[in-house]
């Protein structure tokens, strides 16, 4: 009998890790292929992750509630006999031949089950200190050689003082400074944390000051992991935002002449979404700078133009489905995706693939009445658009007789981008692009 690895997949772009949160299957129970092996957490999205085998749970090599790498080995599955001998007979090569190559493939396989265990095994070399750390800092402290003493001695920023990533990458190149001046020089690198305690008040002000009568509600999983991606966005990105209003006057009556008809024909509503979609995938065609990521030192132009769209979850969070390759899709087949992914976001029946390779999102916060709003970038794109609500306001309107006041509907677009990569002319340029071809709304176009 053979085993087989089953590792944590790949979740999204900008998804490194997730949170184990349920053991379904525990060792000795039969596997069915695709059946859910284990339940994880991240920022994004819950999902089950099914086994790609037939056969036993051996080993578990994460406990609930660790951090496990995309990509590491989570649990150990024995694959039946009757599976290899199928692999045999269909084989065209000689039976001799095919446990020569069983061989190094098997010692493969020990030889990754045995890193895999390594892995694990080193948060015991943690088991000194008092404090909790995840896999993803205990390898940083590994490969930059931070001593358990240096690590006690940082003051962490996540939740209950929890060194974050964030934390010891600061600590890290704090400390490389004064390495400079010798190995001597490397204890006085624990002045590093004097940048800390401003930020220490703050996490500690909130569960400590409650008073009588006050309830204090815990954040759920999802809840902390998107305020975590929330505080490193705002850390990393050089946020700016640009806001322009736009008279959609033409498209809403549009829009209410031929809601019912396509309703009728494709039993879709027509909602305003799709219609903000088509004109950012137009944008962002016209200006593709906008479409691209920033790892700190490189510009990475994106192919395929897939726009995330927030959308709220019952429990008040957001989730940020994928529309893929968007400007591919006309009014009809962009309508289709938007209700798609907006009905099993509500259901939470959404998979990992659809929220994966996002490279612009938008927001719509005129959905719970906001005028405009200055959204956080969705790591590691470097632009977002926040779409206001659609108002009936009285307009000055310029005609060839001269100007006079009437009733127009319009709203605002409010754009954040990364003034790191984005300058201001771009990204006024490219909301200006989306404003104009909602403003030159055709109102005899067929759908």
């Amino acid at each position: 009998m053979s085993k087989f690895e089953l590792k944590l997949p790949q979740m999204g772009e900008s998804v490194a890790e997730a949170t184990l949160t349920t053991w379904l299957k525990e060792v000795g129970d039969t596997i069915e292929m695709d059946e859910a092996v284990f339940e994880i957490a991240t920022d994004k999205v819950d999902s089950e992750v099914p086994s790609e085998v037939e056969g036993v749970l051996v080993e578990k090599l994460f406990n609930v509630d660790d951090i496990v790498q995309v990509g590491q080995t989570v649990a150990i599955i024995e694959i039946s006999g009757e599976a290899e001998t199928s692999n045999e007979t269909e084989s065209n090569t000689p039976a001799v031949e095919e446990k020569a190559e069983e061989t190094p493939e098997v010692a493969a396989i020990e030889s990754s089950i045995a890193v895999a265990k390594e892995t694990v095994a080193t948060s015991q070399d943690f088991s000194d200190s008092d404090k909790f750390y995840s896999p993803l800092v205990k390898n940083i402290a590994k490969e930059e050689g931070i001593t358990i003493a240096e690590l006690d001695a940082i003051k962490g920023t996540g939740k209950e003082g929890r060194v974050t990533k964030t934390d010891i990458l600061n600590y890290v190149e704090n400390r490389t400074v004064p390495s400079t001046n010798g190995s001597a020089e490397a204890p006085k690198s624990a002045p590093a944390p004097q940048t800390q305690p401003v930020k220490t008040p703050a996490p500690k002000a909130a569960p400590v000051v409650a008073s009588a009568g006050d309830e204090v509600v815990p954040l759920s999983r999802m809840g902390k992991l998107i305020a975590q991606h929330m505080t490193a966005s705002v850390a990393t990105s050089a946020h700016v935002q640009s806001f322009i209003e736009v008279d959609v006057t033409n498209l809403v009556n549009w829009r209410n002449k031929n809601k019912n008809a396509f309703l009728k024909r494709e039993g879709e509503k027509l909602t305003f979404t799709p219609i903000f979609m088509e004109a950012v995938a137009f944008a962002i065609k016209k200006f593709p700078l906008i479409n691209i990521s920033f790892d700190g030192e490189s510009v990475i132009k994106k192919k395929n133009i897939n726009l995330g769209m927030a959308a709220a979850l019952p429990d008040g969070n957001l989730i940020v489905p994928v529309i893929k390759n968007a400007d591919q899709l006309n009014l009809v087949g962009m309508a289709k995706v938007v209700n798609d992914l907006a009905d099993r976001a509500r259901n939470n029946a959404l998979k990992p693939d659809d929220i994966q390779g996002g490279t612009y999102t938008v927001t719509n916060v005129g959905t719970f009445g906001s005028v405009f709003g200055t959204p956080i970038i969705n790591q590691p794109q470097v632009a977002i658009l926040a779409l206001g609500a659609i108002r009936k306001v009285p307009s000055v309107i310029e005609t060839p007789e001269g100007d006079f006041i009437g009733i127009r509907s319009k709203m605002f677009l409010s754009h954040s981008y990364d003034h790191r990569v984005v300058n201001g002319a771009l990204g006024g340029m490219f909301i200006k692009a989306v404003a104009e071809y909602l403003e030159a709304w055709d109102v005899n176009r067929e759908i």
